[in-house]
């Protein structure tokens, strides 16, 4: 079947858009393709540089003939619904509708619409000048006196179409003076000459004669391969990066890599800050020493010619302007150095946080606070912890974090250790953002830990606080990302860690703050506590709570004062927030969701650790033969309950009594529902989840036997309630482990 093969070729297109723009070239062709009736057996896009290209193959040479019956209104509806029809059917009056009759129905209209066949040339000729006119780049441009935008100019389009058994014919349309043909240019230096194409196989070995390599994937591995073997030559190994990979396959079409060098002096920067002023500025990768695992003064480039001096003079070029970076870089770290960090504390009073959270200074503060609440959970020692918080945002305001903010943390702690800070105030310095992304380290230092989780839940009540919450897809502040960090935390140090009385207190600074940067009657405006007289009283109450819980430092969080209803009421919800973050987390592990509903939907309990232990052994359970059998009965029970309770509108409580127990089924489970109930409160309460699960799992056989032995709806009213209640102490002893109602099957 015939091929269609497609390119827009024009100026250089930024290489962080070539992706996306190949992808939706793809989407936008082939969609219209099949809109129109056709189908096609495969298709692929490219990128490089100047040109946009796709292969659609096995395309039909022309769409079927369709005929379609459009069901509309009864004769003599309303015009409003006529008319309707007629708009939807694509009809110019309701004489051109057929009337057809139904038996019960009666008479209505039918609209018949019939598409001739069309051929595959006049189909693409007419989508794609829409598709070029309205391509969705993010940024684009007029040029010249035309209207036609594109990311930059355009030069030219290719169109052919054909079987690969004879020459392809050209599509023929035009956009904005600019017509479809099959001639392209190669590369702008090296082949700048016009060439004619024909289909997809052509098109690429034209191309590389021309010093052209299509395929992006392919221009990667050969950068990513001689780049590797260049280092390897010199007794050094590539310092690998994907995004800046992707980024110079973008920037070349015919990709040629060179070796500079700089001044070892220079090595006395940050390793970090060396490959950072490097890629940033020329889009060139490092090198290492293996043997030490340090940077070395020798970088890789690429560059998109083959030079006829061997890339002497670009080497050179490259070569002067990382000098030029890395003398800025190493004035910069040389002068931060002369300012102790905690001299930089006073300046974090002048940079805004957030106009309703106050400055980053008072952040800090906040943050000391936490982090020496957090300290006796985790292990680790109160001043260093307060230390390293108040530490924390000190690099904000140096000036190698003004220029690279992605260094914010990493050059705080490498100022901590040349100033002489303690080994882990200096660590826990860099590792207070970490987790930042799912497959970003978790730190394990008890300092670290500890300022780490100040700062995730102060980000999270302080944006709670003020109403500023995830909505959709949109979470400017990342604070889902905050939440599985906090998560991941916990989970990967097993820290037994009360979230919601950590939650109450940060909450609570928060509040003094928002009062402290905007006046206490900002205040009553928060969502959760309102305006009016009510709202005056709980700021009175909120600075009191904070006065008295703001610098002391107990044993457990628990000591603390108790929450108000108010607080109650938004750490509920963050609550919520944390177990949907905790879903996600353990979905990824292959842990069942209603699983970790079952057992948050007991609310008995804050221990996140804890709650996945007794999920897993939850999962354990149900995994086994007793396990499903015992939930098949535990689903039988609560039908019977709820059908029950409904109609007689109130709850089945109570002990069942022994006077009217006169069947061995009812003995047995009733017998091994009392033994199970005394047997799981130690279990549970020794935090012996295996063991829970294995005492539940003997109710199994006594309720098996209840449901075949016992008819539940007996005619002795007082038989059937005490029954009844037999099936609500199934209920009870199971609800001591898990809400078995939120479980699926």
């Amino acid at each position: 079947m015939p091929d269609l093969l497609l390119e827009l070729f024009s100026e250089e297109i930024p290489a962080r858009m070539q992706r996306r723009a190949a992808e939706d070239l793809k989407s936008l062709v082939t969609n219209a393709l099949v809109d129109a009736g056709l189908t096609y057996e495969g298709a692929k896009a490219f990128v490089t540089p100047r040109r946009l290209a796709l292969q659609v193959a096995g395309l039909p040479t022309g769409s079927k003939a369709t005929r379609e019956e459009r069901k509309g209104p009864r004769v003599g509806a309303p015009e409003k619904a006529v008319q309707g029809f007629l708009r939807g059917a694509g009809l110019d009056s309701i004489d051109d509708a057929e009337i057809q009759s139904d038996p019960k129905k009666g008479e209505f209209y039918v609209a018949v619409i019939e598409k001739p066949g069309r051929d595959t040339t006049d189909i693409v000729a007419d989508v794609m000048p829409g598709i070029i006119r309205n391509f969705p780049w993010p940024k684009s441009q007029r040029w010249g006196t035309g209207s036609l935008k594109w990311v930059r100019p355009l030069h030219s389009i290719v169109c052919t179409f054909g079987p690969e058994t004879e020459e392809p014919e050209v599509i023929p349309f035009e956009v904005e003076g600019i017509k479809s043909g099959k001639m392209t240019r190669g590369h702008r230096f090296m082949a700048p000459e016009p060439f004619e194409v024909r289909r997809l196989e052509d098109y690429q070995s034209k191309l590389e004669a021309h010093k052209v390599v299509l395929d992006t994937d392919r221009r990667k591995a050969m950068i990513l391969h001689d780049a590797k073997n260049a280092a390897t030559a010199l007794g050094l190994e590539l310092v690998e990066d994907d995004g800046l990979l992707e980024e110079v396959a973008g920037l070349n079409e015919w990709p040629t890599v060179l070796v500079g060098s700089f001044e070892e002096e220079f090595l006395e920067i940050p390793d970090e800050a060396v490959q950072l002023t490097i890629k940033v500025n020329q889009k060139n990768f490092v090198l290492r020493d293996p043997a030490s695992g340090k940077l070395s003064n020798k970088f890789a480039l690429t560059t998109n010619i083959e030079a006829s001096d061997g890339g002497k003079k670009i080497i050179a070029g490259n070569e002067k302007v990382v000098r030029a970076r890395l003398s800025d870089a190493k004035f910069f770290w040389d002068t931060d150095l002369k300012t102790k960090l905690e001299s930089n504390i006073a300046k974090l009073d002048d940079i805004v946080f957030h106009e309703k959270l106050g400055t980053v200074a008072a952040r800090t503060q906040r943050l000391e606070c936490l982090a020496a609440e957090i300290v006796p959970i985790v292990g680790a020692d109160v001043d260093k912890a307060r230390r390293a918080a108040k530490l924390a945002k000190a690099d904000l305001v140096s000036q190698m974090v003004y220029e690279f903010p992605e260094l914010q943390g990493l050059m705080g702690r490498y100022y901590a250790q040349a100033q002489g800070e303690d080994g882990d105030v200096a660590q826990a310095i860099e590792d207070h953002y970490k987790p930042a992304g799912a497959s970003d380290d978790v730190p394990n230092g008890p300092v670290s830990i500890a300022v780490a989780l100040a700062d995730k839940l102060d980000i999270l009540t302080g944006f709670w606080a003020i109403d500023e919450k995830p909505t959709g897809s949109k979470d400017p502040y990342a604070l889902r990302r905050a939440a599985l960090g906090v998560i991941r935390l916990i989970l990967d140090n097993d820290l037994r860690l009360p979230l919601r009385a950590v939650l109450v207190q940060s909450l609570r600074r928060n509040l003094a703050d928002i009062a402290a940067a905007r006046g206490e009657g900002a205040l009553k405006d928060l969502p959760f506590i309102g305006k009016g007289e009510t709202g005056g009283s709980v700021v009175k109450d909120i600075f009191a709570l904070v006065s008295k819980a703001a610098d002391t430092v107990l044993d457990t969080i628990s000591d603390k004062v108790p929450e108000t209803p108010l607080e109650s009421g938004l750490i509920d919800d963050l609550m919520s927030f944390f177990a949907d973050r905790l879903k996600v987390v353990l979905k990824d592990k292959g842990v069942r969701y209603d699983l970790i509903d079952a057992v948050f939907a007991l609310g008995d309990q804050d221990d996140i650790a804890l709650m996945v232990k007794r999920t897993a052994a939850l999962g354990e359970l149900l995994g086994s033969e007793d396990g499903v059998n015992l939930l098949a009965g535990y689903k039988r029970a609560a039908n019977i309950l709820r059908a029950e309770e409904k109609k007689d509108g109130a709850p089945v409580d109570g002990e069942p009594s022994d006077a009217l127990l006169s069947e061995k089924a009812e003995l047995d489970l009733t017998g091994a529902i009392a033994t199970a109930k005394r047997e799981l409160r130690p279990l549970m309460e020794a935090e012996d989840y295996t063991g829970a699960m294995a005492e539940l799992a003997k109710l199994r056989g006594p309720v098996d036997a209840f449901f075949e032995d016992i008819h539940v709806n007996a005619e002795d009213a007082d038989v059937r309630q005490n029954r009844l209640r037999i099936l609500s102490q199934i209920r009870t002893a199971m609800h001591q482990v898990a809400d078995f109602s939120k479980i699926s099957g």
